[in-house]
């Protein structure tokens, strides 16, 4: 009998090994959340929007969020912006985020899926920056 494949491949994320489809971090869920996040501390960037929301447990971890509206295109448009956010809080968020923080990136018309993926990094570093 040969051995099957692992079915969740190892994928390495900023130094640290995670399983491929994994968040090194919470995803936010409910809309309140969403809305807590639109009311606090907004951050527009070249390629996306960063809503910046801390919370008052600071030993919790990093939740993020990720939205494109129906301004961005079609639903294939909307999917392909969400997927670079994704991978983008997948590299940056770790290293650059804060505990027991909220973090909504919100996608641009035709700027997030076509930017290069290295001015998006530096993007968020810079908004991260800038945060209080």
């Amino acid at each position: 009998m040969t051995p099957q494949p692992d079915p969740h491949p190892q994928l390495e994320i900023g130094g640290t090994r995670a399983r491929a489809g994994s968040l090194p971090f919470e995803t936010l869920q409910k809309r309140s959340d969403f809305l807590r996040a639109a009311r606090a501390k907004r951050i527009s960037t070249q390629g996306f929007i960063v809503q910046i929301r801390a919370r008052c447990e600071p030993t919790s971890p990093i939740r993020v969020g990720f939205t494109c509206s129906k301004k961005v295109g079609n639903a294939v448009a909307r999917n392909r912006a969400k997927r670079r956010l994704r991978e983008l809080a997948r590299a940056v968020l770790p290293s650059h985020g804060r505990l027991g923080t909220d973090y909504v990136l919100i996608g641009r018309a035709d700027i997030t899926a076509t930017l290069p993926f290295a001015l998006l990094c530096d993007d968020l570093r810079n908004a991260l920056e800038r945060a209080p």
